[in-house]
């Protein structure tokens, strides 16, 4: 079984949207989306993402769930960055 990454302010967070309800436009469900990191978001349940606009912008935190990416994959989307 491969290593795997977790989130870490080092690397690339993804996760994938599990609804989009009010956002059809800004998200797809079942489609993976970068994370950026922002506490103060986190503090009221909201996570900022990277959406289909190509801007980052605040969501409900329930809307995702994390995925765990193998160390190759967050490597290569790390030097694509």
């Amino acid at each position: 079984m491969k290593d795997r990454v977790g989130p870490s302010p080092e690397t690339i967070r993804v996760v994938v949207c599990l609804k989009n309800d009010g956002y059809p436009a800004s998200l797809e469900v079942r489609k993976l989306y970068r994370v950026l990191s922002d506490p103060k978001a986190a503090s009221h349940k909201m996570i900022r993402v990277v959406d289909e606009s190509g801007e980052d912008y605040l969501y409900p935190a329930h809307f995702f769930a994390p995925v765990e990416l193998p160390n190759e994959v967050a490597r290569a989307l790390e030097l694509a960055a």
